[in-house]
């Protein structure tokens, strides 16, 4: 059962994730979802990997503006499926 949240966010933050929302073609409800769940859950259920800019939110940390997501992400499933 989906149940409604209020957030107080920061301006600019919010203003980031709904571009990266629109890019990646999903709402900003359901990244937000998945991000809490990764956070309760050991397990990540979600059909998509949570980038660093979207982890970034909680944690404080900040995300160059020049970090090749595409790149990163090349490199991790290199490591992986070595």
């Amino acid at each position: 059962m989906d149940a409604k949240l209020t957030l107080k966010l920061n301006q600019e933050i919010i203003k980031k994730a709904k571009i990266y929302a629109s890019n990646k073609q999903l709402s900003l409800s359901r990244i937000i979802e998945a991000y809490l769940q990764s956070l309760v859950s050991e397990k990540i259920t979600s059909d998509f990997e949570i980038s660093p800019f979207v982890k970034s939110i909680s944690t404080g940390t900040k995300t160059p503006s020049n970090l090749d997501y595409k790149g990163a992400y090349g490199e991790h499933l290199m490591k992986k499926y070595k």
